[in-house]
C-alpha cells in the first residue's frame, strides 16, 4: 500500500486549539444520513457517559486526528479501533479467533490514527470502570508494547506468513492466574455455544400460524407500511445486488435458503440512526436457520480528510477493509444497494463474542496487549511492517508521545461529552430513550 502525501512526523500532542469545528457541530453534520426518528435515541445514548460518547464520536476524533501532521505510513485502518471493537468470532473452519470486529469507518490511512483511538479508549474505559491505581496507565502502555513487539515480528516474516497468521482465543487471557484463565475460558466456551444461528433462533424466533417470525424488540417490520409492489421491488434489490457481490460458489449455498422474515434493528451507540435490517432465512433441509444482518454504510468519517474511497459502494468499502484486516472473514460478507442506500451484509451472532467493559476490567492490561498485537497484525497485512518499525524506533520516545496524546484526548472526550449534555439541556437537540 502506498504512503500518504504528508511529511513523516512524530506524534503531536493534542490541544483543543487544534480544533476548527466544535465537536457538537461534527455530530450534527451526520444527521443527514440517519433516520431522523432515531436521532433523539442516538443523543440519549451518547450523553449517558463519556465512554458511550467516545463510541459514538468517531467523526469528531477523525477531524481532530487530521488536524496535525501524521507519519505518512498507510495501512488499512479499522477507523474505529476502540478497545471493545475487538472480540472473538469463528473462522470458516469454526475456530474461535481474536480480531478487530467493526469496520464501518475503514479506509486507508496513517497507522498511528488507529493506535491513538485505541489507547484513548483504554483511558476512557478505565475511568468508566473506576479502575484504581495505575491500571489504566498500565493498559495504555500495554497496547503500545503489544503493537511494537508484534510489528517487529511481522517485519521479520514473509508476506504469506503475515497473511496466514492468526490470533487464537486464548491470547487475551495470557498472563492471568490459572484460576482466572479457566473461568474466562469456560465463559467463552459457553457463549460460543449459545451465540450460533440455532441459539439465536431459540431466542429470536416464534411460530406465527406456521410461519417463523423474528420477535426481538425493539424492532420494526421491514415491510411495514409498504405496498405489495414496493415489497417485491425492495426484496428483488436485496437479493440481486447482494448475490452479485459474492462469489459464484457461495451463490449456490445462499440459493438453498429462503427468506422467512425481516425486521429493522436498532443497534449500538454510534450506529443508532443508521438503517440495519435482520433477515431470517431457512435452509431447504428445514434444519438450518441463517441470520444475515444488512447494515447501512455511508462514507467513512475519514474520507473528508484522506480522500474518497476507491469503491463506488460503501458497503463494498467495508467488506474489502474487513477482509484486508481480518485473518479469516465471514464467508457471507457482501454488499448491496437498496433504494439508493448502500449496505454491507454479514452473519448475525455466528459464534461472535463481544466483550463488555465490566468483563475485561479485571484483566484490562492483558486484554489491551492482545488488542495491540491484533491491530499490528491487521496493519501488517496491508502496510509496510519494516517502515512502521523504523518509525516506532527503539527508544521510549514514540510511546511517551502517543500516551501523552491519548491522555489529553481522553480529557477532551470528557469535555466533549459535557458539551453534548449541556446542548441537550439547552434544547439544541432532543434526547429520548424511547424508540419512535
Amino acid at each position: 500500500m502506498t504512503t500518504l502525501g504528508s511529511a513523516p512526523s512524530r506524534t503531536v500532542a493534542w490541544h483543543p486549539a487544534l480544533r476548527q469545528v466544535r465537536a457538537f457541530d461534527r455530530l450534527r453534520a451526520q444527521e443527514a444520513i440517519r433516520d431522523a426518528r432515531l436521532l433523539p435515541l442516538r443523543y440519549a445514548r451518547m450523553a449517558s457517559a463519556p465512554w458511550a460518547y467516545l463510541r459514538g464520536a468517531a467523526a469528531v476524533m477523525a477531524a481532530d486526528l487530521a488536524s496535525a501532521p501524521h507519519s505518512g505510513l498507510t495501512v488499512q485502518m479499522c477507523g474505529d479501533a476502540h478497545i471493545l471493537n475487538f472480540g472473538l468470532w469463528a473462522s470458516p473452519e469454526r475456530t474461535l479467533l481474536f480480531d478487530a470486529r467493526d469496520f464501518d469507518e475503514t479506509l486507508p490511512g496513517p497507522f498511528e490514527w488507529d493506535l491513538k483511538r485505541l489507547i484513548t479508549s483504554v483511558y476512557v474505559l478505565a475511568d468508566a470502570e473506576r479502575l484504581g491505581g495505575t491500571c489504566g496507565e498500565d493498559a495504555a502502555a500495554a497496547v503500545v508494547t503489544g503493537y511494537r513487539k508484534a510489528m517487529r515480528r511481522y517485519a521479520r516474516m514473509g508476506e504469506l506468513d503475515v497473511w496466514y497468521d492468526q490470533i487464537t482465543a486464548d491470547v487475551p487471557l495470557k498472563g492471568l492466574t490459572s484460576e482466572s484463565a479457566h473461568a474466562a475460558t469456560r465463559a467463552i466456551e459457553k457463549q460460543s455455544r449459545t451465540q450460533t444461528h440455532h441459539g439465536s433462533a431459540k431466542k429470536l424466533v416464534a411460530d406465527d400460524n406456521g410461519q417463523h417470525k423474528i420477535v426481538l424488540e425493539p424492532m420494526k417490520r421491514i415491510d411495514e407500511g409498504m405496498t405489495e409492489q414496493q415489497r417485491i421491488r425492495a426484496y428483488r434489490q436485496v437479493y440481486d445486488t447482494y448475490l452479485a457481490s459474492i462469489p459464484p460458489h457461495l451463490r449456490r449455498l445462499v440459493g438453498r435458503f429462503t427468506r422467512s422474515d425481516s425486521v429493522r434493528q436498532i443497534v449500538g451507540v454510534g450506529s443508532v440512526g443508521m438503517r440495519v435490517w435482520l433477515h431470517l432465512l431457512e435452509g431447504d433441509s428445514g434444519r438450518q436457520p441463517l441470520f444475515l444482518q444488512a447494515k447501512q454504510a455511508a462514507a467513512s468519517v475519514y474520507e473528508e480528510f484522506l480522500g474518497p474511497s476507491e469503491f463506488p459502494n460503501h458497503g463494498e468499502r467495508v467488506v474489502v477493509g474487513q477482509r484486508l484486516m481480518q485473518s479469516a472473514a465471514d464467508i457471507f460478507l457482501g454488499h448491496m444497494r437498496v433504494d439508493g442506500i448502500d449496505y454491507y451484509v454479514r452473519q448475525y451472532r455466528d459464534m461472535k463474542i463481544i466483550p463488555k467493559g465490566a468483563q475485561i476490567a479485571a484483566y484490562l492490561p492483558q486484554f489491551a496487549t492482545a488488542c495491540g498485537r491484533t491491530l499490528a497484525k491487521a496493519h501488517a497485512r496491508s502496510g509496510d511492517p519494516a517502515a512502521i518499525v523504523d518509525h516506532l524506533g527503539r527508544g521510549a520516545a514514540f510511546e511517551e508521545e502517543i500516551l501523552r496524546f491519548a491522555r489529553a484526548y481522553a480529557d477532551q472526550t470528557h469535555a466533549d461529552h459535557a458539551e453534548l449534555v449541556d446542548a441537550i439541556a439547552a434544547g439544541e437537540v432532543r434526547a429520548e430513550e424511547g424508540v419512535a
